[in-house]
């Protein structure tokens, strides 16, 4: 795979319906997992991954030239 950094900026849609939903439960599994163990690294990837799915933008994505969304 290619990474490319100057596509992290780059704000295209790039998270398809089936990721979102994975992306919403484990982000919402995390964050409610570190209320409970004060754990800081599992509320922040828990926010990412919460934020990525709801915009449905994801910069990693980009950075690796990867689209989930079904092309119609």
């Amino acid at each position: 795979m290619d990474f490319d950094y100057k596509r992290l900026v780059k704000l295209e849609v790039n998270v398809g319906e089936k990721e979102k939903k994975m992306r919403l439960i484990a982000g919402s599994v995390l964050f409610f997992i570190s209320l409970f163990t004060a754990s800081v690294i599992l509320l922040i990837v828990g926010i990412i991954l919460l934020a990525s799915g709801y915009t449905k933008m994801c910069p990693l994505n980009s950075a690796l030239h990867r689209n989930t969304c079904e092309s119609e």
